[in-house]
Protein backbone atom coordinates (compact mmCIF):
# COMPACT_ATOMS: atom_id res chain seq x y z
CA UNK A 1 0.00 0.00 0.00
CA UNK A 2 1.68 3.14 -0.96
CA UNK A 3 1.51 6.66 1.16
CA UNK A 4 -1.43 7.97 -0.54
CA UNK A 5 -3.91 5.17 -0.31
CA UNK A 6 -2.86 5.00 2.98
CA UNK A 7 -3.80 8.23 4.20
CA UNK A 8 -6.69 8.28 2.06
CA UNK A 9 -8.18 5.15 4.27
CA UNK A 10 -7.23 6.78 7.35
CA UNK A 11 -9.05 10.01 6.91
CA UNK A 12 -12.08 7.62 6.23
CA UNK A 13 -11.74 6.02 9.26
CA UNK A 14 -11.34 8.75 11.75
CA UNK A 15 -14.65 10.51 10.34
CA UNK A 16 -15.88 6.97 11.28
CA UNK A 17 -15.09 6.74 14.12
CA UNK A 18 -16.14 9.59 15.42
CA UNK A 19 -19.44 9.54 14.09
CA UNK A 20 -19.57 6.09 15.30
CA UNK A 21 -18.31 6.96 18.88
CA UNK A 22 -20.80 9.92 19.36
CA UNK A 23 -23.12 7.22 17.83
CA UNK A 24 -23.16 4.88 20.57
CA UNK A 25 -23.13 7.40 24.22
CA UNK A 26 -25.54 8.99 22.05
CA UNK A 27 -28.43 6.55 21.50
CA UNK A 28 -27.81 5.08 25.09
CA UNK A 29 -28.33 8.63 26.65
CA UNK A 30 -30.93 9.65 24.02
CA UNK A 31 -32.77 6.12 26.16
CA UNK A 32 -31.92 6.91 29.18
CA UNK A 33 -33.37 10.73 28.94
CA UNK A 34 -36.22 8.81 27.18
CA UNK A 35 -37.24 6.90 30.54
CA UNK A 36 -36.46 4.02 29.12
CA UNK A 37 -35.42 1.01 31.86
CA UNK A 38 -31.51 0.23 31.86
CA UNK A 39 -32.36 -3.32 31.20
CA UNK A 40 -34.61 -2.07 28.21
CA UNK A 41 -31.62 0.20 26.65
CA UNK A 42 -29.60 -2.94 27.50
CA UNK A 43 -31.63 -4.92 24.59
CA UNK A 44 -31.72 -1.80 22.50
CA UNK A 45 -27.96 -1.59 22.74
CA UNK A 46 -27.14 -5.29 21.80
CA UNK A 47 -28.72 -4.81 18.11
CA UNK A 48 -25.45 -3.20 16.79
CA UNK A 49 -23.91 -6.36 17.64
CA UNK A 50 -26.47 -8.59 16.32
CA UNK A 51 -26.38 -6.24 12.76
CA UNK A 52 -22.47 -6.75 13.35
CA UNK A 53 -22.74 -10.65 13.19
CA UNK A 54 -25.32 -9.99 10.45
CA UNK A 55 -22.34 -8.14 8.75
CA UNK A 56 -20.04 -10.86 8.80
CA UNK A 57 -22.08 -12.62 6.43
CA UNK A 58 -23.22 -9.87 4.01
CA UNK A 59 -20.49 -7.49 3.90
CA UNK A 60 -17.50 -10.10 2.22
CA UNK A 61 -20.63 -10.86 -0.46
CA UNK A 62 -20.48 -7.27 -1.30
CA UNK A 63 -17.15 -6.41 -1.20
CA UNK A 64 -16.36 -9.64 -3.29
CA UNK A 65 -19.13 -8.58 -5.88
CA UNK A 66 -18.64 -4.38 -6.27
CA UNK A 67 -15.37 -4.14 -4.51
CA UNK A 68 -14.16 -1.72 -1.73
CA UNK A 69 -14.91 1.65 -2.93
CA UNK A 70 -18.52 0.93 -3.45
CA UNK A 71 -19.38 -1.48 -0.68
CA UNK A 72 -18.30 1.81 1.66
CA UNK A 73 -20.42 4.51 -0.13
CA UNK A 74 -23.73 2.23 0.06
CA UNK A 75 -23.15 1.73 3.59
CA UNK A 76 -22.29 4.81 4.69
CA UNK A 77 -25.33 6.13 2.76
CA UNK A 78 -27.81 3.76 4.32
CA UNK A 79 -26.42 4.59 8.13
CA UNK A 80 -26.30 8.26 7.87
CA UNK A 81 -29.97 8.08 6.97
CA UNK A 82 -30.52 5.31 9.82
CA UNK A 83 -28.95 7.69 12.65
CA UNK A 84 -31.53 10.49 11.46
CA UNK A 85 -34.48 8.10 12.10
CA UNK A 86 -33.84 7.86 15.84
CA UNK A 87 -35.55 10.89 17.18
CA UNK A 88 -38.40 10.87 14.62
CA UNK A 89 -40.13 7.81 16.67
CA UNK A 90 -38.89 7.12 20.21
CA UNK A 91 -39.46 3.90 20.79
CA UNK A 92 -37.61 0.62 21.97
CA UNK A 93 -38.65 -1.68 19.65
CA UNK A 94 -37.90 0.67 16.52
CA UNK A 95 -34.69 1.53 17.86
CA UNK A 96 -33.85 -1.74 18.54
CA UNK A 97 -34.36 -2.78 14.69
CA UNK A 98 -32.32 0.76 14.16
CA UNK A 99 -29.30 -0.38 15.98
CA UNK A 100 -29.15 -3.50 14.13
CA UNK A 101 -29.02 -1.56 10.69
CA UNK A 102 -26.29 0.62 12.51
CA UNK A 103 -24.47 -2.46 13.67
CA UNK A 104 -24.80 -3.71 10.24
CA UNK A 105 -23.63 -0.99 8.36
CA UNK A 106 -20.84 0.15 10.47
CA UNK A 107 -19.39 -3.21 10.83
CA UNK A 108 -19.26 -3.54 7.28
CA UNK A 109 -17.47 -0.44 7.12
CA UNK A 110 -15.23 -1.80 9.49
CA UNK A 111 -14.83 -4.66 7.73
CA UNK A 112 -14.00 -2.89 4.39
CA UNK A 113 -11.08 -0.74 5.92
CA UNK A 114 -9.59 -3.65 8.25
CA UNK A 115 -9.65 -5.96 4.86
CA UNK A 116 -8.53 -3.06 2.94
CA UNK A 117 -5.12 -2.50 4.78
CA UNK A 118 -4.71 -6.28 5.83
CA UNK A 119 -5.09 -7.51 1.64
CA UNK A 120 -2.90 -4.62 0.75
CA UNK A 121 -0.36 -4.53 3.07
CA UNK A 122 2.81 -6.75 3.45
CA UNK A 123 4.36 -8.96 6.26
CA UNK A 124 7.29 -6.04 6.31
CA UNK A 125 5.14 -2.99 6.75
CA UNK A 126 1.67 -4.70 7.95
CA UNK A 127 2.34 -4.25 12.02
CA UNK A 128 3.00 -1.06 11.15
CA UNK A 129 0.50 0.19 9.42
CA UNK A 130 -2.14 -1.59 11.66
CA UNK A 131 -0.37 0.42 14.38
CA UNK A 132 -1.55 3.52 12.71
CA UNK A 133 -5.02 2.44 11.62
CA UNK A 134 -5.30 1.51 15.54
CA UNK A 135 -4.29 5.21 16.79
CA UNK A 136 -6.50 6.80 14.05
CA UNK A 137 -9.42 4.43 15.78
CA UNK A 138 -8.75 4.85 19.00
CA UNK A 139 -8.20 8.29 19.01
CA UNK A 140 -11.50 9.21 16.82
CA UNK A 141 -13.05 6.98 19.16
CA UNK A 142 -12.31 8.84 22.11
CA UNK A 143 -12.98 12.08 20.56
CA UNK A 144 -16.32 11.40 19.56
CA UNK A 145 -17.41 11.04 22.81
CA UNK A 146 -16.31 14.50 23.50
CA UNK A 147 -19.37 15.56 21.18
CA UNK A 148 -21.65 14.46 23.45
CA UNK A 149 -21.26 17.92 24.98
CA UNK A 150 -22.68 19.83 21.52
CA UNK A 151 -25.71 21.94 22.87
CA UNK A 152 -28.81 20.08 21.80
CA UNK A 153 -32.11 21.63 22.78
CA UNK A 154 -34.13 19.78 20.47
CA UNK A 155 -32.77 16.25 20.61
CA UNK A 156 -31.88 16.16 16.77
CA UNK A 157 -28.46 18.32 16.52
CA UNK A 158 -25.98 15.45 17.75
CA UNK A 159 -28.33 12.61 15.61
CA UNK A 160 -27.50 15.16 12.57
CA UNK A 161 -23.75 15.69 13.97
CA UNK A 162 -23.23 11.87 13.63
CA UNK A 163 -24.94 11.86 10.29
CA UNK A 164 -22.56 14.12 8.92
CA UNK A 165 -19.60 12.30 10.17
CA UNK A 166 -20.44 9.21 8.54
CA UNK A 167 -21.70 11.00 4.96
CA UNK A 168 -17.96 12.30 5.65
CA UNK A 169 -16.46 9.29 5.89
CA UNK A 170 -16.81 9.04 2.06
CA UNK A 171 -14.85 11.42 0.69
CA UNK A 172 -11.63 10.63 0.62
CA UNK A 173 -12.48 7.30 -0.57
CA UNK A 174 -14.26 8.71 -3.51
CA UNK A 175 -12.70 12.38 -4.67
CA UNK A 176 -8.88 10.60 -4.36
CA UNK A 177 -7.59 8.18 -6.22
CA UNK A 178 -6.31 5.30 -4.73
CA UNK A 179 -6.13 1.15 -5.06
CA UNK A 180 -8.04 -1.18 -4.51
CA UNK A 181 -6.45 -4.46 -3.31
CA UNK A 182 -7.54 -7.39 -5.14
CA UNK A 183 -9.66 -10.33 -2.68
CA UNK A 184 -8.80 -13.80 -2.34
CA UNK A 185 -10.63 -16.52 -0.71
CA UNK A 186 -9.04 -18.41 2.03
CA UNK A 187 -9.56 -21.79 3.92
CA UNK A 188 -12.35 -21.93 6.52
CA UNK A 189 -12.25 -23.25 10.07
CA UNK A 190 -14.36 -24.74 12.91
CA UNK A 191 -14.77 -23.55 16.26
CA UNK A 192 -13.92 -26.80 17.50
CA UNK A 193 -10.62 -26.90 15.82
CA UNK A 194 -10.00 -23.62 17.50
CA UNK A 195 -11.35 -24.66 20.51
CA UNK A 196 -8.62 -27.97 20.31
CA UNK A 197 -5.71 -25.19 19.38
CA UNK A 198 -6.67 -22.53 21.97
CA UNK A 199 -9.53 -23.15 24.53
CA UNK A 200 -8.19 -19.56 25.93
CA UNK A 201 -9.13 -17.90 22.81
CA UNK A 202 -12.61 -19.15 22.24
CA UNK A 203 -13.53 -18.32 26.29
CA UNK A 204 -11.56 -14.63 25.77
CA UNK A 205 -13.38 -13.35 22.63
CA UNK A 206 -16.63 -14.03 24.16
CA UNK A 207 -15.56 -12.55 27.36
CA UNK A 208 -14.44 -9.42 25.52
CA UNK A 209 -17.18 -9.10 23.82
CA UNK A 210 -19.70 -9.49 27.29
CA UNK A 211 -17.43 -6.80 29.00
CA UNK A 212 -16.65 -4.26 25.96
CA UNK A 213 -20.31 -4.38 24.11
CA UNK A 214 -21.38 -3.37 28.02
CA UNK A 215 -18.31 -1.14 28.94
CA UNK A 216 -19.21 1.13 25.88
CA UNK A 217 -23.04 0.73 25.94
CA UNK A 218 -23.97 1.32 29.60
CA UNK A 219 -21.03 3.57 30.27
CA UNK A 220 -22.86 6.73 29.74
CA UNK A 221 -25.84 5.42 31.74
CA UNK A 222 -23.30 4.57 34.50
CA UNK A 223 -21.10 7.50 34.65
CA UNK A 224 -24.80 9.53 35.21
CA UNK A 225 -25.39 6.85 37.69
CA UNK A 226 -22.51 8.05 39.63
CA UNK A 227 -23.73 11.90 39.66
CA UNK A 228 -21.21 13.07 36.80
CA UNK A 229 -22.09 15.68 34.76
CA UNK A 230 -22.44 15.06 30.73
CA UNK A 231 -19.53 17.10 30.20
CA UNK A 232 -17.39 14.67 32.85
CA UNK A 233 -19.21 11.66 31.65
CA UNK A 234 -17.91 12.25 28.21
CA UNK A 235 -14.49 12.60 29.35
CA UNK A 236 -14.81 9.25 31.42
CA UNK A 237 -15.81 7.98 28.40
CA UNK A 238 -13.34 9.67 26.20
CA UNK A 239 -9.95 8.86 27.97
CA UNK A 240 -10.31 4.59 28.30
CA UNK A 241 -9.83 4.11 23.99
CA UNK A 242 -7.56 6.84 24.03
CA UNK A 243 -5.34 5.64 26.95
CA UNK A 244 -4.93 2.12 24.81
CA UNK A 245 -2.88 4.04 22.55
CA UNK A 246 0.06 4.45 25.27
CA UNK A 247 -0.75 0.74 26.66
CA UNK A 248 -0.97 -1.18 23.30
CA UNK A 249 2.47 -1.21 21.96
CA UNK A 250 4.23 -1.83 25.19
CA UNK A 251 1.46 -4.88 26.41
CA UNK A 252 2.04 -6.25 22.55
CA UNK A 253 5.76 -6.18 23.35
CA UNK A 254 5.97 -7.79 26.82
CA UNK A 255 3.33 -10.30 25.37
CA UNK A 256 5.69 -11.49 22.84
CA UNK A 257 8.81 -12.15 25.42
CA UNK A 258 6.05 -13.66 28.12
CA UNK A 259 3.61 -16.41 27.91
CA UNK A 260 0.87 -14.51 26.72
CA UNK A 261 -1.66 -16.37 28.75
CA UNK A 262 -0.10 -14.33 31.58
CA UNK A 263 -0.16 -11.29 30.30
CA UNK A 264 -4.04 -11.74 29.68
CA UNK A 265 -4.23 -13.54 33.44
CA UNK A 266 -2.55 -10.44 34.72
CA UNK A 267 -4.89 -7.71 32.41
CA UNK A 268 -7.89 -9.50 33.63
CA UNK A 269 -6.95 -9.50 37.23
CA UNK A 270 -6.16 -5.96 36.91
CA UNK A 271 -9.58 -5.21 34.96
CA UNK A 272 -11.79 -7.17 37.80
CA UNK A 273 -9.90 -5.23 40.75
CA UNK A 274 -10.32 -1.88 39.49
CA UNK A 275 -14.11 -1.79 39.33
CA UNK A 276 -13.90 -3.37 43.01
CA UNK A 277 -11.92 -0.66 44.08
CA UNK A 278 -15.36 1.63 42.31
CA UNK A 279 -17.79 -0.62 44.26
CA UNK A 280 -15.82 -0.60 47.64
CA UNK A 281 -15.26 3.25 47.55
CA UNK A 282 -18.73 4.00 46.56
CA UNK A 283 -20.14 7.71 47.50
CA UNK A 284 -16.50 8.35 48.39
CA UNK A 285 -14.91 7.82 44.91
CA UNK A 286 -14.57 11.40 43.64
CA UNK A 287 -15.26 12.46 40.20
CA UNK A 288 -11.48 12.61 39.47
CA UNK A 289 -11.06 9.58 40.98
CA UNK A 290 -13.80 7.76 39.37
CA UNK A 291 -12.64 8.95 35.79
CA UNK A 292 -8.78 8.21 36.56
CA UNK A 293 -10.18 4.29 37.58
CA UNK A 294 -12.23 4.11 34.78
CA UNK A 295 -9.15 5.49 32.43
CA UNK A 296 -6.93 2.51 33.92
CA UNK A 297 -10.21 0.06 33.39
CA UNK A 298 -10.04 0.42 29.39
CA UNK A 299 -6.13 0.80 29.16
CA UNK A 300 -5.84 -2.86 30.66
CA UNK A 301 -9.24 -4.20 29.50
CA UNK A 302 -8.97 -3.40 26.16
CA UNK A 303 -5.88 -4.59 25.13
CA UNK A 304 -7.19 -8.15 25.71
CA UNK A 305 -8.98 -8.32 22.80
CA UNK A 306 -5.99 -8.38 20.46
CA UNK A 307 -3.67 -10.56 22.84
CA UNK A 308 -6.81 -13.46 22.59
CA UNK A 309 -6.38 -12.91 18.89
CA UNK A 310 -2.79 -13.27 18.88
CA UNK A 311 -3.01 -16.12 21.22
CA UNK A 312 -5.09 -18.03 18.62
CA UNK A 313 -3.05 -17.55 16.10
CA UNK A 314 0.42 -18.98 18.70
CA UNK A 315 -1.05 -21.87 17.91
CA UNK A 316 -2.39 -22.38 14.45
CA UNK A 317 -0.84 -23.42 11.52
CA UNK A 318 -0.30 -20.42 8.99
CA UNK A 319 -3.00 -21.52 6.96
CA UNK A 320 -5.82 -21.76 9.47
CA UNK A 321 -5.29 -17.78 11.17
CA UNK A 322 -7.31 -16.05 8.77
CA UNK A 323 -10.03 -18.71 8.76
CA UNK A 324 -9.52 -19.20 12.34
CA UNK A 325 -10.44 -15.64 12.88
CA UNK A 326 -13.92 -15.59 11.14
CA UNK A 327 -15.25 -17.46 13.96
CA UNK A 328 -13.86 -15.37 16.63
CA UNK A 329 -15.04 -12.56 15.24
CA UNK A 330 -18.87 -14.36 15.31
CA UNK A 331 -18.07 -15.48 19.02
CA UNK A 332 -17.14 -11.72 19.74
CA UNK A 333 -20.18 -10.90 18.57
CA UNK A 334 -22.13 -13.65 20.21
CA UNK A 335 -20.66 -12.47 23.37
CA UNK A 336 -21.51 -8.64 22.82
CA UNK A 337 -24.84 -8.92 22.37
CA UNK A 338 -25.50 -10.52 25.75
CA UNK A 339 -23.01 -7.89 27.20
CA UNK A 340 -25.74 -5.26 27.28
CA UNK A 341 -28.23 -7.25 28.01
CA UNK A 342 -26.90 -8.73 31.05
CA UNK A 343 -25.50 -5.91 32.35
CA UNK A 344 -28.46 -3.90 31.87
CA UNK A 345 -30.96 -6.52 33.51
CA UNK A 346 -28.45 -6.48 36.48
CA UNK A 347 -28.71 -2.40 36.71
CA UNK A 348 -32.48 -2.97 36.36
CA UNK A 349 -32.52 -4.53 39.35
CA UNK A 350 -29.19 -3.54 41.63
CA UNK A 351 -28.85 -0.15 40.38
CA UNK A 352 -25.32 1.43 39.19
CA UNK A 353 -23.18 -1.13 41.21
CA UNK A 354 -24.76 -4.20 38.92
CA UNK A 355 -22.18 -2.14 35.98
CA UNK A 356 -19.72 -2.66 38.20
CA UNK A 357 -20.39 -6.24 39.56
CA UNK A 358 -20.95 -7.37 35.95
CA UNK A 359 -17.30 -6.21 34.89
CA UNK A 360 -16.14 -7.95 38.28
CA UNK A 361 -17.13 -11.55 36.82
CA UNK A 362 -16.54 -11.58 33.74
CA UNK A 363 -13.39 -10.59 33.52
CA UNK A 364 -12.50 -12.34 37.20
CA UNK A 365 -13.90 -14.85 35.29
CA UNK A 366 -11.55 -14.94 32.11
CA UNK A 367 -8.67 -14.26 34.54
CA UNK A 368 -8.87 -17.33 36.36
CA UNK A 369 -9.77 -19.71 33.38
CA UNK A 370 -6.17 -18.37 31.83
CA UNK A 371 -4.56 -19.13 35.46
CA UNK A 372 -6.06 -22.45 35.35
CA UNK A 373 -4.77 -22.55 31.61
CA UNK A 374 -1.51 -21.24 32.35
CA UNK A 375 -1.17 -24.37 35.48
CA UNK A 376 -3.03 -27.44 33.77
CA UNK A 377 -0.94 -26.52 30.61
CA UNK A 378 2.51 -25.13 30.38
CA UNK A 379 3.11 -23.10 27.32
CA UNK A 380 6.59 -21.66 25.94
CA UNK A 381 5.20 -20.49 22.62
CA UNK A 382 6.37 -17.46 21.72
CA UNK A 383 5.43 -15.11 18.58
CA UNK A 384 8.92 -14.06 17.55
CA UNK A 385 9.42 -12.97 14.30
CA UNK A 386 4.79 -13.66 13.92
CA UNK A 387 3.25 -11.13 11.75
CA UNK A 388 0.41 -11.34 14.47
CA UNK A 389 -1.78 -8.42 13.48
CA UNK A 390 -3.40 -5.75 15.53
CA UNK A 391 -7.18 -5.74 15.60
CA UNK A 392 -9.94 -3.60 17.22
CA UNK A 393 -12.52 -4.30 20.08
CA UNK A 394 -14.98 -1.73 18.57
CA UNK A 395 -15.36 -3.54 14.94
CA UNK A 396 -13.63 -6.78 13.82
CA UNK A 397 -10.42 -8.76 13.37
CA UNK A 398 -8.96 -7.32 10.33
CA UNK A 399 -9.47 -8.96 7.59
CA UNK A 400 -11.45 -12.11 8.83
CA UNK A 401 -15.08 -11.28 7.96
CA UNK A 402 -13.45 -11.72 4.00
CA UNK A 403 -13.18 -15.36 5.09
CA UNK A 404 -17.10 -16.05 5.25
CA UNK A 405 -18.10 -18.30 2.13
Amino acid sequence: MNNASLWVLLASVAMLCLGHGLNGSLVSLSADQAAFSTSTTGIVMAGYSAGMLLSTFAAPRLVKSVGHVRTFAGLASIVSTVVLLFPLFVNPVFWFVLRVLTGLCVSGMYIVCESWLNAASSNRNRGQTLSFYMIVTYGALGAGQLLLNITDPSGYVRFIVVSCLLSLSLVPLILVPSEQPSVEGAKSVKIADIWQASPLAVVGVIACGLGQSAFFALGVIFGLAMGLPLVWVSIMMALPPVGVILSQYPIGWVSDRIDRRTIIMLLSLAAAIVPAIILAGGYYVSWFMLIALMTLFGIVSLPVYSLVIAHANDHLRKEQVLGASAKLVLLYGAGSILGPILAGSLMSEIGRAGFLIFMIVVNGALAGFAFWRNWRHPDHIKAHGRDVMSVSPVSTPANAPLLQD
